[in-house]
């Protein structure tokens, strides 16, 4: 019998695990992180390349951006050419924040640290 289910299952719950421990340490959700992670990597972004980045409905993506916001992480900035263009970017805070978070070593429960490794 295939156990993909069951696997699925398992990764889920170390996922679950590996967020809450997250949340605690860092006071944002790994969404929120994840979002941290794609402005310091491609530097400010629409909710529409923010959604697509982290693989969230646009409704999704709106609901991380204004947590994320209102924890003072990031901010909007009105786009250059077309003013109705929003675009987000980091601020000295969420840079510093995801910085910290980028340096730190995790402990991973072991599902977890045993699927990334077969991805690198």
């Amino acid at each position: 019998m295939d156990n993909t289910l069951c696997r699925i299952r398992d990764l889920y719950r170390a996922i679950a695990e590996f967020e809450s421990s997250f949340s605690k340490t860092y006071g944002i959700s790994l969404n929120e992180g994840m979002l941290l992670c794609t402005l310091l990597d491609k530097g400010q972004q629409t909710s529409s390349e923010i959604a697509d980045a982290l693989g969230l409905s646009h409704s999704n993506a709106s609901k991380v951006i204004r947590s994320v916001e209102d924890k003072d992480l990031i901010t909007r900035q009105v786009g250059k050419e077309d003013k109705r263009q929003m675009n987000f970017i980091l601020t000295a805070a969420g840079r510093e924040l995801i910085t910290r978070i980028k340096n730190t070593t995790y402990h991973l429960p072991e599902l977890l640290a045993k699927a990334i490794r077969q991805t690198e």
